[in-house]
C-alpha cells in the first residue's frame, strides 16, 4: 500500500486501485477504454431497438434511444437517453436519464428511472448494452411496487385506458 492509503491492483483493462477502504476506483483512461470496448460491442450486436453512442467527442455522455419492445403498449415509441459515466465506472453505475419524457410507473418527470441495476443491484459485469435492454425490458414490465409515478402505476392496471393516455403523452412531446 503506498503512503497516501491507495493500493494498485493490475487488471485486464488497465489500472485499478482500491483506497484505504478497499473500494475500487479506476483512472480515467481505463474507463476511456471499457467504454470504447463496450461501444464496439453494441455496434456489433444484433439486439433490436436500442442504440447508443459518445454524445460528441466525450467517450463519459452518451446518447441512447431505445424502441419499446414488440407486443407491449410502448411498440412504435422512440424514447432517447443520456448516459454519464464517471471515473469510478464499472463499479459505479451510470447515471441513465430520458431525455424524451416517458409516462411509465418508473419514470419521473425529470426522467429519473427507478431501476434496481441503476442502484443498489448495479454490478461491474453490467454494461451498456445490458442497461438499454434493462430499461426496453421495464419498459413493457413494470415494477409497481416502487413507482416514481404514482398516477401511470395505477393507471397499469387498465391496459387501454394506460395506452390512451401513453400515445397522447408521447404525442405531446414530439416535436
Amino acid at each position: 500500500m503506498s503512503s497516501n492509503g491507495t493500493s494498485t491492483i493490475a487488471g485486464t483493462s488497465g489500472t485499478t486501485k482500491t483506497n484505504a477502504s478497499d473500494v475500487p476506483t479506476s483512472d480515467s483512461a481505463a474507463v476511456a477504454r471499457r467504454l470504447q470496448s463496450e461501444l464496439m460491442s453494441l455496434m456489433t450486436s444484433a439486439d433490436s431497438g436500442i442504440s447508443a453512442f459518445p454524445d460528441g467527442d466525450n467517450i463519459f455522455s452518451w446518447v441512447g434511444t431505445i424502441e419499446g419492445a414488440a407486443g407491449t403498449c410502448y411498440e412504435n415509441l422512440k424514447y432517447r437517453l443520456t448516459l454519464s459515466f464517471a471515473n469510478d465506472y464499472p463499479f459505479k453505475a451510470p447515471t441513465v436519464k430520458f431525455e424524451t419524457p416517458c409516462f411509465h410507473p418508473n419514470v419521473d418527470q425529470y426522467g429519473n428511472i427507478c431501476l434496481d441495476i441503476l442502484k443498489e443491484k448495479w454490478s461491474p459485469v453490467y454494461n451498456v448494452r445490458t442497461i438499454l435492454l434493462s430499461i426496453q425490458s421495464l419498459l413493457g414490465e413494470p415494477n409497481n411496487d416502487s413507482p416514481l409515478n404514482v398516477a401511470a402505476a395505477q393507471l397499469w392496471a387498465s391496459p387501454e385506458e394506460y395506452k390512451k393516455v401513453l400515445l397522447k403523452k408521447y404525442k405531446e412531446s414530439s416535436p
